[in-house]
């Protein structure tokens, strides 16, 4: 017990010192600049084993010991059908860690897995909508996720070359099927790169993907869409430092008054829509 004591407390102190620049002062950035967190809140920390998740869970308890704004928190893992090494994995983490989570079961992966077409999105989904029920089970009003800001420029990314959209990942959003429930990204601003390096830092191997699909679909896994845009945009800077936060400051800088046609709340509006009377106050700038 005191070994793993030592453990935890070395864990934290290592944030707070050594990484204190790249995770916690990133950290506490996004939960102050978005307004994640507001007195009374009581937010599930889903926790699903990986290393995103499980920091960002320890960065929450320990802004819950310092924050002068009172919030509960609630540990949630989710065991979609993670075979014994995996689920053990998590557990050994958390108690490492010193994170007394709360486990509960589902069959997701046996349901995401019959479907020939499209496992991986069916499986988040289905993931999502299980941890806002327990979650709001539980009596949270929020429930935290662990995507940081390489999943967020990522995803940008692929929108516009895959997808044929300029869209973002929101640092929070309101649920549409859970009323009441909020979805909030405290890592927003912590790249993934600071994760990895605080996680060899202090020994601990979390899982990874560890669905049955992926485990057996290694070539479907490294052709994946966001994999390419992952490599693409480390290829980009590495000739330019610059580029990822460089579209990370696009995405909050939009300027809407150059683009042909855009969408808001699902209703699309075209340029031309008042274009003749604004005419007297635009100009092409000659």
């Amino acid at each position: 017990m005191k070994k793993e004591l030592e453990f935890y407390r070395n864990a934290e102190r290592s944030i707070s010192k050594k990484f204190r620049k790249t995770l916690w002062n990133p950290f506490v950035e996004a939960v102050k600049t978005y307004e994640l967190i507001k007195p009374g809140d009581k937010i599930a920390a889903c926790i699903s084993g990986g290393k995103d998740s499980m920091l960002m869970a320890k960065l929450l308890q320990m802004l819950q010991r310092y924050s002068e704004i009172p919030f509960e928190l609630d540990f949630i893992v989710m065991d979609p059908g993670y075979n014994e090494l995996n689920r053990k994995k998590i557990e050994n983490n958390a108690e490492k860690l010193n994170i007394p989570v709360y486990i509960f079961e589902s069959q997701i992966f046996d349901i995401a897995n019959s479907v020939a077409k499209t496992p991986c999105y069916l499986c988040a989904r289905m993931r999502r909508g299980h941890l806002y029920a327990k979650a709001k089970e539980r009596g949270c009003n929020k429930i935290a996720l662990g995507h940081h800001f390489n999943d967020v420029i990522e995803t940008t990314v692929m929108a516009m070359l895959y997808g044929s959209q300029l869209q973002a990942m929101l640092p929070k959003l309101h649920s549409t099927n859970f009323p009441g429930m909020e979805l909030i990204r405290p890592l927003y601003r912590v790249r993934e790169d600071d994760i990895i390096s605080w996680a060899d830092y202090n020994g601990l191997d979390f899982i990874r993907c560890a669905c049955r699909f992926t485990e057996n679909s290694a070539a479907d896994l490294g052709a994946s869409k966001r994999l390419e845009v992952k490599q693409l945009i480390k290829q980009l800077c590495e000739k330019d430092a610059g580029v990822d936060k460089n579209i990370f400051n696009a995405i909050h800088g939009v300027c809407l008054d150059t683009f042909p046609a855009y969408k808001s709340n699902g209703a699309i509006h075209s340029f031309l829509d008042g274009y003749e009377e604004e005419s007297e106050y635009k100009s092409d700038g000659t």
